[in-house]
Formats: structure tokens, C-alpha cells, sequence
């Protein structure tokens, strides 16, 4: 699978995007989202596959419906 068409990664770069947008930090999200700053990181390099909860603390956290961080993937 290339990383075009991995949902991992994809949804990795989803999440890159908003969190930048917001212009927060790894530590910073993960800090909101009640995450570990290593795994906010390795969500966004497309290394985790990640539970609906963390989509969940996520979408919280970045102010944004989980269904936002779903789109356009696949």
C-alpha cells in the first residue's frame, strides 16, 4: 500500500493539517487531547492506528467534528 492510499497515513496528514492550522504543537495537542506527544507523532507519520475514542479526544481537542478528521479518507 503507498502512502497515498493508506488511511493511516492519511489520516495522519489530516490531523497534521488542523493541528497546524491551529497553530499548535504536538505536546500542545496531545496535552488537550490527553495524549502522549509521541503518539500524537506517530498518528501523524501514519505509524498508529488509532481508536474511535482518540478520534474522538482528537477531534475535541482541535475544535473539529471527528467526522472532519474522516473525510476524503480511503
Amino acid at each position: 500500500m503507498d502512502n497515498e492510499s493508506d488511511p493511516k497515513k492519511q489520516f495522519g496528514q489530516v490531523v497534521r493539517e488542523f493541528r497546524q492550522k491551529r497553530g499548535l504543537s504536538q505536546g500542545d495537542l496531545g496535552d488537550l487531547a490527553h495524549l502522549d506527544r509521541s503518539y500524537i507523532s506517530d498518528i501523524e507519520r501514519g505509524l498508529r492506528n488509532v481508536s474511535l475514542v482518540n478520534i474522538i479526544q482528537i477531534a475535541k481537542a482541535l475544535g473539529v467534528r471527528p467526522a472532519d478528521l474522516m473525510q476524503n479518507l480511503g
